[in-house]
């Protein structure tokens, strides 16, 4: 049902429905509000992201690019970027007050399915699938730093510490 592609935002203390956003048009993977809270992100199954203003519900910006559905969204803590992650193995980093692609992060093979950005801005974590690491990113230049392996199967999930010298990561190991 239409239930599939909708973002409901709530208020959380009285759990009153507040607004209902439409604009994808398959299943909402993810949300992610801006830093400072006057912006949503949504990805979803119809390979987009929609920007929206979280106080109005208004779509701004839908933000094409990614040839599968995304998966994980993240801002930077400026709030002038949006990471976005898609089961087509693609990172983008979005400039979001203009809407446009400002970065491409192949992972190949070894996909993506999670991605996270340092609390300095400086860096983007990302899990991967095909070598079951974790991916230490440069978001300015779009190299790789590290990668950390450790894990026995994929890596679903990174977060940095709000100091940023540590990084925790999920995985379905055994």
């Amino acid at each position: 049902g239409s239930e599939d592609k909708t973002i409901i935002i709530w208020d959380a203390k009285s759990g009153q429905r507040l607004q209902t956003l439409e604009g994808h048009s398959d299943w909402v993977n993810s949300v992610s509000w801006s830093p400072d809270g006057k912006y949503l992100a949504s990805g979803a199954g119809d390979n987009n992201v929609i920007i929206w203003d979280a106080n109005s519900g208004e779509k701004l910006q839908t933000l094409k690019g990614h040839s599968c559905a995304v998966w994980f969204l993240c801002w930077s803590p400026d709030g002038k970027y949006l990471a976005s992650e898609s089961h087509d193995n693609i990172l983008k980093i979005w400039d979001v007050n203009y809407g446009v692609e400002v970065k491409t992060l192949d992972g190949g093979y070894d996909g993506f399915r999670s991605v996270c950005w340092s609390p300095d801005g400086k860096y983007l974590a990302s899990g991967s699938t095909g070598y079951q690491a974790v991916i230490i990113w440069d978001a300015k230049s779009g190299e790789i730093l590290k990668t950390l392996e450790g894990h026995s199967n994929f890596v679903r999930s990174v977060c940095w510490s709000p100091d940023g010298k540590h990084l925790a990561s999920g995985s379905e190991d055994k």
